[in-house]
Order: structure tokens, then C-alpha cells, then sequence
């Protein structure tokens, strides 16, 4: 998955600092990223501080954001793609089928932040600037003292079996249009057992047991926090579809699936992980 990156370390502890020349700098527009890329083998950089016009103008405005290895990232904002020679805004999306995957997990990682930061520029309460901390990665308000910290949406992936079979789906209206999961939002006042339960009545009319816990992902694409579960029909298993949410919904049986794409996403690992029949039991 795209977050697995090793042998590199992710380092997201807010210890902010003066940018090296080495530093990278990640750049945004609202569903797009600042890319050097070679083609056609995919692979991909970012701009270096280094290579940023005006150091001593724009330092004092970069964003610190996590560290991976030894190498700092920071956010830059205003920025446009000839200010780096070699670079130009391509769609984020892009980052699930690019590398090093190290550098995507940084670019969609970092994304979710700038959207963050982007949504926080004024106090909620108040309407004042809001202001960054020093110590801590929020942001708060001088004026009243109300303050944020970044969020994260919990969400389930669910993978509904019976027997040899599993419900897979492909979502109404969107631009993706591959096979998935079911999946959705965790709502207040609901455990992520109840968020499966509800989720999988919701869209697909079906009484669900034996809800087990695969593994999570953070899916900075959506600012989301995935949470993969397989259950098991409880009763009845026909489905009916929620036509409002999903174009269709079928059972298919472990020999009738494929990977959908790469591997970047919690989604596609767990239909190959049923496919193979390695599913938690």
C-alpha cells in the first residue's frame, strides 16, 4: 500500500526547523501537485530548497511538515510552475501510479495538510486570522484562543464474504470506475463495528456477523482513515442495491477476482488477500 514505504522511516513528530538546501518543497493547487517528472518510467522528484528564488524572502513563509530519513519536507505556498524549471502541476491522483513510492506517500501525505492548512486560515468562532503554533502542529486563534488540530475521517473498507464468494461494487457517479469494496464513513456516537453494520445495510441490504479486523491505511487522497474489516452474510444474501450510492453491486466468487489497478490502496490488497483465500478467518 502506498504508505508502506520501508526501508524508509516516516518521521511526522512536529520538530520544525530551518529548511537545508537539500529540503524539499511540496507544492500545491487545489487537486494538484508541483511534479519533476521522467518519463515514460514514472518516476518522480519535488523541488529542492535550493532551487527556490529569493531564499531569505520566502524562507520565514515555508511550512514545515514531517521528515522522511533525513530529508525535510515543507509546504510552499503561491507557487507557480515555472518558478521550477523542469517541474509542472499534474493531477494528484497521479501519485497512486508513480515512484519512488517513498516520494508519493510524501506528496499525497503532504497534500492532506495543505488542504488542512488551506481550511484553517481563519478562526471558525470568531473569524479572526488564525495563527501557527510554534510547538505544536494547530493552529490557533490570537484573537479568542480557539484552536485546531489537523483532522482525520474514519472510514471503513469492508469486505463482505460468503462462503467463497464476495460482494464487490462500483461507485455511482464518480470518476472511478473500477471494482470496490463497500465502504463509508464512521458517524458520532457509533463504534467502527456499527459504522461496518450500518454501512453494508445501507448500500446493500444485508445482515452482516463475525466482523473481523484486517489492517488500516491512512488515505491522505480523501483525508481519510481506513479501517479494513471482512464479515460474513448473516442470513439471507441477496442484495439490494442502494442505487443513490452505488452503480452495482454483485457476489463473485474468489476465481472471478482480480487486482484493480496497483497496489497502492487498502481496498485492492484486500480483494487479492480474499482471492487467494488468506482472508482472516
Amino acid at each position: 500500500m502506498i504508505q508502506d514505504i520501508a526501508p524508509h522511516i516516516y518521521h511526522n513528530e512536529y520538530h520544525p526547523s530551518a529548511p537545508a538546501e537539500d529540503s524539499y518543497l511540496l507544492c500545491y493547487q487545489e487537486g494538484k501537485i508541483l511534479l519533476r517528472q521522467k518519463e515514460p518510467e514514472g518516476e518522480i522528484s519535488f523541488p529542492r530548497f535550493r532551487e527556490l528564488k529569493e531564499k531569505e524572502e520566502h524562507a520565514g513563509k515555508l511550512i514545515y511538515l514531517f521528515t522522511i530519513d533525513e530529508d525535510r519536507f515543507y509546504l510552499l505556498g503561491n507557487a507557480e510552475g515555472n518558478d521550477f524549471p523542469g517541474c509542472s502541476f499534474q493531477e494528484i491522483r497521479s501519485l497512486r501510479l508513480v515512484h519512488p513510492q517513498y516520494l508519493a506517500f510524501a506528496g499525497i501525505t503532504g497534500y492532506q495538510l495543505f488542504r488542512w492548512y488551506e481550511s484553517r486560515r481563519y478562526c471558525g468562532c470568531c473569524g479572526a486570522p488564525m495563527a501557527h503554533s510554534r510547538t505544536e502542529r494547530q493552529m490557533y486563534c490570537p484573537a479568542c484562543g480557539h484552536y485546531e488540530y489537523p483532522v482525520l475521517s474514519p472510514a471503513v473498507i469492508i469486505g463482505i464474504t460468503n462462503g467463497d464468494r464476495l460482494v464487490m461494487s462500483k461507485y455511482e457517479g464518480r470518476a472511478f470506475t473500477n471494482y470496490a469494496l463497500i465502504a463509508g464513513y464512521a458517524e458520532i456516537g457509533e463504534t467502527i463495528e456499527d459504522t461496518v453494520r450500518r454501512e453494508v445495510m445501507e448500500e446493500v441490504g444485508l445482515r452482516v456477523k463475525n466482523i473481523r479486523y484486517y489492517k488500516s491505511q491512512p488515505w491522505s487522497f480523501s483525508g481519510t482513515l481506513l479501517f479494513g474489516f471482512f464479515c460474513d452474510v448473516d442470513g439471507d444474501d441477496t442484495l439490494t442495491v442502494d442505487h443513490s450510492e452505488l452503480a452495482m453491486a454483485e457476489w463473485f466468487h474468489r476465481s472471478e477476482i482480480r487486482g484493480q489497478g496497483n497496489s497502492s490502496s487498502l481496498t485492492n490488497e484486500m480483494m487479492l488477500v480474499f482471492a487467494e483465500g488468506k482472508e482472516p478467518r
